[in-house]
Formats: C-alpha cells, sequence, structure tokens
C-alpha cells in the first residue's frame, strides 16, 4: 500500500484492492523496488542488524522482497498483502525461503520476526496511529520508508498534496520531524535514520521533477534537511525498535 510499489494494507484507499490500481498501473511500480532494496539492505547493514526471518506489510508485487531474497540466501522471508492483484503478481516470485501470504498481518495471532518492512505504507492507513502501535509489536526491528509529502513548495502549490491523495492514496503527510514524532508517539525508539532521493535517483518522474535535481543536489549537498524542507522529493528511512 504504497506509491512507488502499490503495496496495500487494511485500511488503504479502495484502489488497491478494487483493480483500480493495477489497470492504471500495470507493472505495479516494480521498477523501483531495487532502489528501495538497495536502502534497506545499506541501513541493515550500516546498523549491523543481523536476521533470521523478515517480513514485508504492504509487500505489493513482492519485487523488494524478490530482491532481497537473492541478497540474503538461506534466510526466511515473508509477504504481506490484501490487494489480490498485487498478490497475484507476488506468487510468481515465491520460491523456498520467499513466501507470499494474502491478508492482514495485524489479524495474524503469534506471529513475529527479526525485521519487519513498512516501505511506503502508513501515510496510507486511515488510523496510522493504531497502525504503527499494533505493529510494533511483530518483528524485534522496524524498518519504514516514509515519503516527506509536505515542503515549502508542495504546501505553496498545493497541487502536489492532492495530485498524491487522488493518484496514489496519500492520506497523512509528513516532514522529517512530524515523521519521527510520529514514531516516536506511538512507542518506537529510532535507532538510525538517513534519506532516500525519491525524486532525484529515480527515473520517470516527469518534467518538472527533472528540472529540479540538479537545485536538490546542490542544496542537500550543504544541508540535507533544508533540502528536504524547501524542494521536497525526499523520503526518510527509519531504524527502529
Amino acid at each position: 500500500m504504497r506509491d512507488e510499489t502499490g503495496a496495500a494494507v487494511l485500511g488503504a484507499p479502495s484502489i488497491y484492492s478494487d483493480g483500480t490500481y493495477l489497470a492504471e498501473h500495470r507493472s505495479w511500480h516494480q521498477e523501483d523496488s531495487p532502489w528501495k532494496a538497495k536502502h534497506v539492505m545499506a541501513m541493515l547493514e550500516r546498523n549491523k542488524v543481523a536476521f533470521e526471518s523478515l517480513c514485508e506489510v504492504g509487500c505489493g508485487a513482492g519485487e523488494i522482497l524478490n530482491v532481497l531474497a537473492r541478497a540474503f540466501p538461506g534466510k526466511r522471508l515473508y509477504g504481506y498483502e490484501i490487494s489480490p492483484q498485487a498478490f497475484a503478481l507476488s506468487r510468481s516470485k515465491e520460491r523456498p525461503g520467499l513466501s507470499f501470504r494474502l491478508g492482514d498481518l495485524l489479524a495474524e495471532s503469534g506471529e513475529s520476526y527479526d525485521v519487519l518492512l513498512a516501505i511506503d505504507v502508513f501515510e496510507h492507513v486511515e488510523d496510522y496511529l493504531g497502525f504503527l502501535k499494533k505493529l510494533k509489536a511483530k518483528a524485534a526491528y522496524k524498518l519504514f520508508h516514509i515519503p516527506l509529502d509536505l515542503s515549502v513548495q508542495s504546501v505553496l502549490r498545493a497541487r502536489p498534496i492532492l495530485k498524491l491523495r487522488n493518484d496514489v492514496g496519500h492520506l497523512h503527510y509528513f516532514t522529517k520531524e512530524t515523521a519521527l514524532a510520529t514514531l516516536h508517539y506511538a512507542g518506537y525508539d529510532i535507532v538510525d535514520v538517513s534519506y532516500t532521493a525519491t525524486a532525484v535517483d529515480l527515473p520517470n518522474r516527469g518534467w518538472k521533477a527533472d528540472l529540479m535535481r540538479l537545485p536538490r543536489r546542490a542544496l542537500f549537498a550543504l544541508s540535507p534537511d533544508w533540502a528536504a524542507r524547501l524542494f521536497g522529493g525526499y523520503s526518510l528511512m527509519v531504524l527502529a525498535k
């Protein structure tokens, strides 16, 4: 249930489960998944997080897990997805050590993992605080990727925020500060934080994003926080317990 990989979890807009999203995004944005998996691996390796089991909630078409399964042979990886269309795409990737389940992880009792991924997920969930509080018990380490939709330029223009709501179902919008405050409020202890340059690194973001790449890169080199706050186009990777 996220914009770039199209995952869905309970409480997300119905476009992810009624076939609307698949009709408009036939690839389910799987082309972005290797880039995201690279950032997941970097965060885990930088913090020396060892694991035997890893779960992704709202795994979409499962391509992030597919990449991680190749990088971590011998580990047990699981994906949860409530969109029947995305689940059908993920099933083709199943093999020993990698499996997918059509359902809501939070409805499962007794399931727990070493690491849990929620990549571009809780901004879609109506009761996002309740979702985060329930999710906390499902793994020792939690890794979030959170789009930072609020910036000076997005607030001034207004249309980018409405487009995110209409096109990909974002219900909540964050800055770095409010994203971290949300996790603290939900009871998480932050281990590590890093930016990812969604609008800079990923192709096919549109001509406006292409035009802004140079100023985003230049300001980010001077001050990452100010680049995200003024121009937007960045997301936050957060490792938490």
